[in-house]
């Protein structure tokens, strides 16, 4: 097993992006690398913002960064104070006993917050 985790976005405006992660999300920032800004997701997981180039262009389209949690309506609702669109409210999806909501970054990026209801799912450490 792996001992962290970092999942790279890559975005047009890294100041919007930096902003939206660290102030509307809120997530700390862990390390600013100039062009590279990540930000703790959890005690052992990250995310990566780097602003795009012909190397590593903005493509949101099939990635969803899902965010766990179990107070997904706490979320949603913090979040909607500051402003965030949300796609849909909060609801329950039977099929993978998962109660989330989904929203998009200042790139397109879907962002999914989520809590499972499937006993199996891991607890954190």
């Amino acid at each position: 097993m792996f001992d962290q985790q970092v999942i790279f976005l890559y975005a047009r405006d890294l100041e919007e992006s930096t902003a939206f992660y660290g102030e509307v999300l809120g997530l700390p920032l862990v390390l600013d690398q100039g062009s590279v800004r990540i930000f703790r997701t959890s005690r052992s997981s990250f995310l990566g913002v780097g602003q795009c180039n012909e190397k590593r262009p903005s493509m949101p389209g099939g990635i969803i960064v899902t965010l766990v949690t179990n107070d997904v309506d706490e979320w949603y609702e913090r979040l909607r104070s500051k402003g965030v669109a949300f796609e849909a409210p909060p609801s329950q999806n039977d099929t993978f006993n998962i109660y989330h909501c989904f929203l998009r970054d200042p790139d397109g990026y879907q962002i999914e917050i989520q809590r499972f209801g499937d006993p199996a799912w891991p607890k954190p450490d």
